[in-house]
């Protein structure tokens, strides 16, 4: 990965995967939950619209339930039902490593539960040689203290913290970008607040 990147935050679009990590049914009760999502639709319309791979994991959904429906899915690469809290099973490993031409360098990670499977997701990432942003008001966990302690640790080991809107005008880049109109539309409404500051 160049130095470059990973000093400086870039998101290369062509070099740059989506994970969104256990946004299930089960979760409702999270705080900020309802406001986690409208930041996660405009990520995922995002990545859609930009042609960005998008990975989805479900922590057991036997009992936690499948990704919820407010949330458009339909062209991830892979739904992958897990029982480790990472989201780096062999099955998403083997997808990543086919994606971006077998050479991804950013992760942009999003969902649940920031102080679990969120943080130990990242850490495996990081100590792979991923560069990890992670969107901090697409992110939650039961309690606010566990969520915003884990935003800390995850910039200890590496991890650029961001926001959805950082994100998008990030890959964006440019007002010329070809994507600008169809995008924008999306962050038109800035974010709601949760609970970050």
């Amino acid at each position: 990965m160049s130095p470059t990147i990973v000093k400086y935050g870039f998101l290369p679009i062509k070099r740059t995967v989506f994970f969104l990590c256990d946004f299930q049914e089960k979760f409702r009760q999270m705080v900020h939950f309802n406001e986690i999502v409208e930041s996660a639709k405009k990520l995922i319309s995002t990545a859609k619209l930009m042609d960005i791979p998008l990975i989805v994991t479900e922590q057991y959904p036997k009992g936690l339930g499948n990704t919820i429906s407010e949330l458009d899915i339909a062209h991830a690469k892979g739904v992958f039902p897990k029982t480790k809290f990472s989201m780096v099973v062999p099955e998403v490993s083997n997808q990543l490593d086919s994606l971006c031409g077998g050479n991804v360098q950013c992760v942009v990670l999003f969902g649940i539960e920031a102080h679990v499977c969120v943080e130990q997701t990242a850490a495996e990432l990081c100590a792979s040689g991923l560069q990890v942003h992670v969107v901090a008001d697409a992110c939650t966990s039961r309690t606010q203290e566990d969520r915003l302690l884990a935003f800390k640790r995850l910039q200890q080991i590496g991890c650029f913290v961001a926001t959805s809107e950082n994100i998008i005008f990030k890959l964006l880049g440019d007002k010329e970008n070809p994507h600008f109109k169809e995008v924008s539309a999306l962050i038109r409404q800035p974010i709601t607040a949760t609970g970050l500051v």
